[in-house]
């Protein structure tokens, strides 16, 4: 999406937050990733300090979240929305968004989905099984009616 370099990444993500509090145009990517930020207020100031932003470590078995990573799980599924891909995700989610009521916190289910998937096809080195994706999808439906 952006690269292999963090820092880079990271950039991205700072530089459009801050176009976007300059009122400048902003490209469509950027776009999205100002609405993400915007919908994460406990991310913003780290988004203002360029040097804390690139230089921090977040470690899961300090019990830590990487906020970047976060936020790219949120435009990978913005991604998948609009191209319905895995086929069918578009209409899952829109029935999550019925069930909760918030399009925001649909994504935070579909990201623990998403980010299951992504464990076990890198825990097991193989491609990512959209099926049992959209299974855990389905799962999550279910138990929420």
């Amino acid at each position: 999406m952006f690269g292999q370099d963090r820092d880079q990444t990271r950039q991205v993500f700072i530089q459009a937050w801050q176009k976007q509090q300059d009122n400048k145009p902003l490209e469509p990517l950027e776009e999205i990733i100002a609405t993400i930020v915007s919908q994460h207020p406990e991310y913003q100031s780290l988004l203002t300090n360029s040097d804390k932003a690139l230089g921090a470590e977040y470690l899961p078995e300090n019990g830590e979240t990487n906020p970047f990573l976060h936020m790219g799980m949120h435009i990978a599924i913005h991604e998948q929305l609009s191209t319905d891909r895995p086929i069918g995700i578009a209409a899952l989610f829109q029935q999550l968004v019925m069930l909760s009521g918030d399009a925001h916190h649909a994504e935070h289910q579909v990201m623990d989905c998403l980010g299951e998937m992504l464990w076990l096809a890198q825990r097991e080195q193989k491609m990512p099984d959209e099926q049992a994706y959209l299974a855990c999808l389905k799962k999550l439906l279910n138990q929420s009616r």
